[in-house]
Order: C-alpha cells, then structure tokens, then sequence
C-alpha cells in the first residue's frame, strides 16, 4: 500500500511563491512518474506537472516558466515550486504517483489559495 502526504499549501497575496512537498511511503517499487494536479472549484482535475522516472517533465501551459517540479529519489518525494502566483492558481493540489503497473496512487490534497 502506499501512502502520499502532501504539505506546504497556504495563503498567500498573487506574485507570492509556495513551495508543497509530497512525501511516498510503503510500497514505492517500479514508478514511472510522480506529478502534481489540481482541481479549483467547479472545474475538472487538472495535470500541473510531471516528473518522469527518467527524469523529463511536462508542464501545464498556464504554468510553464512560473512552477518548477522536482523529486528526491533517495526519499521518494516531489516538490512543486510555484512562484509568480496568480489568483487563477488557487485550487486543492494533489500529489500522484503512476506505476509502470498501470496503478496509480493519490494524496489527499492540499489548498493553495492566492489572493487579489
């Protein structure tokens, strides 16, 4: 079973940065990427960000530039730095890990609220 945790979400004012970590725990065997989505009110999940196992990533074009997403593969965590934040940003982001199995694991989520 696996578990991922995630942190670092918050408040903050628009041009304001947040970094969010998610930690993966138990059977973390043969991943093929671990990435970042979210969902704001009313609207569908959306991809944020990917890391591949390789290590190529894939952006979502509205945060290209701005959001950075990194992993730590010692301690099976991905990070998502986001500067330049935008109202528009604001929503609950979740953590996802992929398995070459096919499966594929989430985290609870964690609210990122940017103000005007």
């Amino acid at each position: 079973q696996v578990q991922l945790v995630e942190s670092g979400g918050g408040l903050v004012q628009a041009g304001g940065s947040l970094r969010l970590s998610c930690a993966a725990s138990g059977s973390i065997y043969l991943v093929e990427d671990m990435g970042w989505y979210r969902q704001a009110p009313g609207k569908q999940r959306e991809l944020v960000a990917v890391m591949a196992n390789g290590g190529s990533t894939n952006y979502a074009d509205s945060v290209k530039g701005r959001f950075t997403i990194s992993k730590v593969n010692t301690n099976n965590a991905v990070y998502l730095q986001m500067n330049s934040l935008k109202p528009e940003d604001t929503a609950v982001y979740y953590c996802r890990v992929d398995f070459r199995s096919g499966r594929n694991a989430w985290g609870q989520g964690t609210q990122v609220t940017v103000s005007s």
